[in-house]
């Protein structure tokens, strides 16, 4: 397997208050885990800028203006109670999402097999119209567009792991029956969404998990509900919100994961997309709070997606 993994400095200028869980020392942290001599082949990419026309795809025009224009020249800005921008944050967006973008182009293409974005803000929260939960744009959601129109891909499935619900890319893509969108998350938690119950138009899997639950209730979660939604889908492309804070060390959550469950929720993830969709896999870093569980775990993932 070929991967591709993508930074930018500017995604470490991104700043909220002081005490804030999510910082810069996020992607230090992934940074140094990927440092190990078994990342030698690890092929490296600084992300490009994206043009931020590419957002309406799936935020309103007015929505993504407002979110600029909510960039402060100096200091922070709120947003809602844990989410808010400071000088460095359009820039910061702009490097994330054009990760994800040249992430797909690079899988389409034949370029690489996979590609895993260390990015930073995250975007799975992000609504169509409402920045919230520590996201501003939807990173994977305008992924998902972008293989669509550009690529032509007629169905995207995105996967979200992260502990949180995806409530922005459910939203996005709630009446949207091209793309998939499935998840594990704990609940009740942060957001609040994520209920078996919600099902959009067919297209919304959900496996709630509980406070305390481990590896064996997240692997059944997946063998019985994720997995077979994507297996029945059969994808062009998979997306994946790679969130590792469900790891047992992490501060927000109640769930008991560690770096082994990630590891072999992205071996299933990746035969799915050996069977249906030439091996293309986009990952998006998502939450992970704790600085060790999360290194352990994304060294996991990337380690998994490069061997296969």
């Amino acid at each position: 397997m070929t991967t591709r993994y993508y930074y930018h400095s500017s995604c470490l200028e991104h700043l909220n208050p002081p005490g804030h869980p999510e910082r810069p020392d996020r992607l230090r942290a992934v940074e140094e885990a990927l440092t190990n001599e078994r990342f030698m082949m690890l092929e490296r990419e600084e992300a490009p800028a994206a043009d931020p026309a590419w957002f309406e795809l799936a935020h309103p025009a007015d929505y993504v203006k407002r979110v600029r224009s909510l960039i402060p020249e100096e200091g922070f800005a709120p947003i809602d109670a844990d989410t808010a921008a400071s000088p460095k944050s359009w820039e910061a967006v702009l490097h994330a999402t054009g990760a994800a973008l040249d992430a797909v182009d690079a899988v389409f293409s034949g370029e690489v097999d996979n590609a895993f974005a260390a990015i930073r803000p995250p975007g799975h929260h992000a609504e169509k119209t409402t920045a919230m939960g520590f996201c501003l744009i939807n990173n994977i959601a305008v992924a998902a567009r972008y293989a669509q129109k550009k690529h032509g891909a007629e169905r995207v499935a995105i996967v979200d792991f992260d502990v949180h619900h995806g409530n922005g890319t459910q939203d996005i893509f709630w009446s949207d029956e091209s793309v998939l969108f499935a998840s594990t998350h704990q609940m009740p938690l942060y957001p609040g969404t994520g209920a078996i119950g919600e099902t959009g138009v067919g297209n919304i899997f959900n496996a709630p998990l509980r406070h305390g639950d481990g590896g064996h209730q997240f692997k059944d979660a997946f063998r019985t509900r994720v997995l077979p939604a994507v297996d029945n889908f059969a994808p062009d492309l998979i997306l994946v919100s790679a969130g590792f804070d469900a790891h047992f060390r992490d501060p927000l959550a109640g769930l008991e994961l560690t770096a082994a469950d990630f590891d072999w929720a992205t071996a299933e993830v990746m035969d799915l997309a050996n069977r249906h969709c030439s091996n293309r896999v986009v990952s998006l870093l998502e939450g992970g709070y704790d600085l060790r569980g999360l290194a352990e775990s994304a060294a996991a993932h990337v380690n998994r997606l490069m061997t296969g």
